[in-house]
C-alpha cells in the first residue's frame, strides 16, 4: 500500500509541474511514449493499475498489475440474463447466462457468454468485445503471458477459497479467480468448482481457446472448446 500511496503522490507531483509546460510524457513499459498536450485542461484522470478502478455498467470493478499486465480483478458482469436454454444472440442488447438461471448468482461469480457474444460477434484476436472502452478480450498469447508471470500455477490465480487440496487458491497473484461453472451448448449448467476464461483467439470457425482452472490441481490448461458455450470474460487492459 505504500508504494502504491508514494507512486501516486509522484505521478501528481510530476503531472502538476509538467502541466505548467502544456504537456505530459507517459512512458509506457514497453519502452514507448505518449506525448499529451496539456493545453486548456482543467483537470487529469490518472489511473494507476492495482488502485484505480473501472466503472461499467453500473459496476466498480478492481485491477490488479500482473507482470506487465493489468486486468479486470473480478469476472465481468455485464448485460441482460437469458434463460441457459436460449442462444445469445446479435442484437442491442449484450446478453449474460447466470449459473443456474439465478441471477444473484451474477452478483457472486459474473456473467457467462457463449463466445460470439463477449467478442460482439467479431473474430479478430484481441477484440473490445463487451468489454468497457480501454479494454478488451485477451489472446491466447497473453494468457500464456499470464501463465509465466505466475510460474503456470494455478493456485497463484484462484482466490482464497476456491479449489482444494493441491487446488487450493493462494491468491499470490491478486487475479482472484473464481470457479464459475460454465453454461453447456445443451442449455444446462455444470461444474461450479471448474473456472473457463475465453480468450479473444479461434482454433476454428466453430471453436475458440480459453484458460481453465480445475478445483483439485494447481495446473493452467490453455485449451479449446465449442464457441456455444457459456464462459466467464476477464479483460486485459489497453
Amino acid at each position: 500500500m505504500k508504494k502504491i500511496i508514494l507512486l501516486f503522490t509522484l505521478v501528481l507531483v510530476t503531472t502538476l509541474v509538467l502541466a505548467q509546460h502544456k504537456t505530459m510524457t507517459i512512458y509506457h513499459s514497453g519502452g514507448t511514449t505518449d506525448v499529451v498536450n496539456l493545453s486548456n485542461t482543467d483537470s487529469i484522470v490518472i489511473f494507476i493499475c492495482g488502485a484505480s478502478k473501472v466503472n461499467y455498467g453500473g459496476k466498480a470493478y478492481n485491477t490488479v498489475l500482473i507482470g506487465d499486465q493489468c486486468w479486470l480483478k473480478e469476472n465481468l458482469n455485464v448485460g441482460t440474463m437469458i434463460a441457459g436454454g436460449t442462444n445469445q444472440t446479435n442484437n442491442a442488447t449484450i446478453e449474460k447466462y447466470c449459473y443456474g438461471n439465478i441471477e444473484s448468482n451474477c452478483d457472486i461469480y459474473g456473467g457467462l457468454y457463449q463466445w460470439d457474444e463477449a467478442m460482439q460477434y467479431a473474430t479478430t484476436e484481441g477484440a473490445k468485445g463487451i468489454c468497457p472502452d480501454g479494454w478488451y478480450i485477451p489472446t491466447l498469447a497473453e494468457f500464456q503471458t499470464l501463465a509465466a508471470a505466475v510460474e503456470n500455477d494455478g493456485n497463484a490465480l484462484k482466490a482464497i477459497g476456491q479449489g482444494s487440496g493441491s487446488g487450493a487458491g493462494t491468491n499470490t497473484s491478486g487475479f482472484s479467480a473464481l470457479l464459475a461453472g460454465d453454461r453447456s451448448f445443451n442449455g444446462y449448467f455444470y461444474n461450479l468448482d471448474y473456472g473457463y476464461f475465453w480468450s479473444s483467439t479461434e482454433f476454428s470457425a466453430s471453436t475458440a481457446y480459453f484458460l481453465y482452472l480445475y478445483y483439485s490441481d494447481s495446473v493452467i490448461y490453455l485449451i479449446v472448446d465449442r464457441k456455444d458455450y457459456g464462459f466467464s470474460v476477464r479483460c486485459l487492459k489497453d
